[in-house]
């Protein structure tokens, strides 16, 4: 002990940061780093000093250690695995005492998880892959404002996938000309249209008028179709002042739904979730910005733990990937993302890149969001790898078809709902998805005509298997 206390550089192992005896209790935040070690320092180090790091640690030991329950509040490196087919790759499982965090606040889990570590030098690369949050600091969030249940019975919409599109093009048009594109779309056979991550107030289309004649397309189409429809008004803008004014103001003229970017920042979209339970407003998030750290496989943070950082901060719909479409996206990954968001316990399945069991401890589920790229030829492999529990958006699917926003909508509409028989009719819609569709297209001029301008489009950039590669299968935590 008398050598504990001595000055100067110690390693992190050394300091009590490395325990690989250490039981995780109950109560512990857990964390999946991968981590990437310079030259000369060993896993365990690395390790360690990332568990020092992100909790009471600094370069060397100071004395005013002893001033507190210092192991108490010391997070624990208890397990390091060698990645397979990766040299120099490791998975470090870290375990967080959960005094170490203000209860119901993403802004300091992840200031603490995440904050300081990732510049650290004896690191060439961090990923965070995963983290499993108990139970005891889930029930301190208020989590999303509806979920999908409730969702659902506000819409009064139930057995199958909702539909929505993006208006296109997304920056430029008047906010008439807008408006039109949403009332054709929703008048066709969506159930919802909206605003995209970029379009806020600029000069060709301030938010105000946007939202008028939003809402006099949405109500139109719900007199022409008795259906409830929706359209994503966003309400992110520069101070929380604004966004404030702008979702009163989406209430006060009837809209269901608003809509953030992941860009306002965890305090604000959290101040949004309180609003949107306060006000029985739907929230949908976009996830403006996340592939700048979620999408190289060495370096950043998983969108896996995106997934469950937004279902805390309290969101009812996140953008999580499609499998097919012009954006990145592994099947089993997607898959992972998709039960983090819906599921009310979620099993450690690391074919999936999910390190950890995961009890939500009755939170609302979060509807995920899926578009980029996707059309209606695509709609049997949508629903095999997405479910029913789903926003299926199709941008340029709907207001790109020849004949039209309307008949894009339709078209969609049509696939969907051949599916959706198909699937009740015991038939295996992903065998026998191309003939569902040109069954059904015999009924549907525009379904005949979405086929023959998108039926061959794919994103396939290369033949590679884009999928995250991840530890020993083992059920931690």
């Amino acid at each position: 002990m008398a050598e504990r206390w001595n000055a100067g550089v110690i390693p992190y192992a050394e300091m009590g940061y490395w325990q690989p005896d250490y039981e995780p209790k109950d109560t512990d935040v857990l964390a999946a780093f991968r981590i990437t070690p310079q030259e000369g320092v060993p896993p365990e180090e690395a390790g360690a000093a990332v568990a020092g790091e992100s909790s009471t640690a600094t370069w060397t030991v100071v004395w005013t250690d002893r001033l507190t329950a210092h192991e108490h509040y010391q997070a624990k490196c208890y397990r390091v695995d060698a990645v397979p087919g990766t040299p120099g790759q490791f998975i470090a499982y870290i375990a967080y005492e959960m005094d170490l965090f203000e209860e119901g606040s993403i802004a300091n889990l992840t200031s603490s998880i995440i904050g300081n570590v990732f510049g650290f030098k004896a690191l060439k690369a961090l990923r965070l892959e995963d983290m499993r949050i108990p139970p005891h600091y889930i029930k301190t969030f208020q989590g999303p404002p509806h979920g999908i249940v409730m969702e659902r019975e506000y819409l009064n919409k139930y057995g199958r996938p909702l539909l929505g599109a993006t208006t296109k093009p997304k920056l430029g048009l008047s906010a008439r000309n807008y408006g039109r594109v949403v009332y054709e779309a929703l008048r066709g056979g969506l159930d919802f249209t909206k605003d995209d991550e970029n379009i806020n107030s600029q000069p060709f289309m301030r938010w105000r008028d946007r939202y008028l004649f939003c809402m006099e397309a949405v109500n139109r189409a719900q007199c022409e179709t008795g259906e409830i429809k929706g359209h994503y008004l966003n309400v992110t803008a520069a101070t929380m002042e604004e966004m404030y004014e702008r979702a009163d103001f989406a209430k006060e003229i009837g809209s269901v739904i608003v809509m953030i970017d992941l860009t306002v920042g965890y305090t604000a979209i959290q101040s949004m979730s309180k609003w949107a339970r306060r006000n029985g407003v739907i929230l949908h998030l976009h996830r403006a910005g996340h592939g700048t750290y979620t999408r190289q496989k060495n370096h950043g943070v998983s969108f896996r733990v995106i997934a469950k950082w937004m279902r805390l901060a309290g969101v009812d719909h996140i953008h999580a990937g499609t499998v097919v479409g012009k954006l990145e996206g592994d099947p089993a990954m997607v898959s992972g993302y998709y039960d983090t968001l819906r599921c009310g316990h979620v099993a450690a399945d690391l074919s999936r890149g999910l390190y950890f069991d995961q009890d939500w401890a009755s939170m609302p589920g979060t509807m995920p969001v899926a578009s980029g790229g996707i059309h209606a030829g695509q709609m049997h492999q949508l629903l095999h790898y997405l479910g029913e529990d789903v926003v299926l958006q199709f941008g340029g699917g709907t207001i790109g078809h020849p004949m039209g926003v309307s008949a894009g909508a339709t078209a969609n509409r049509v696939a969907l709902e051949a599916m959706i028989k198909a699937r009740n009719e015991g038939r295996n819609f992903m065998r026998e998805g191309d003939d569902i569709l040109r069954a059904a297209a015999k009924r549907s001029r525009e379904l005949d005509v979405a086929l023959a301008t998108w039926g061959d489009i794919t994103f396939n950039y290369t033949s590679t298997d884009t999928a995250d590669v991840v530890a020993t299968p083992t059920s931690v935590g």
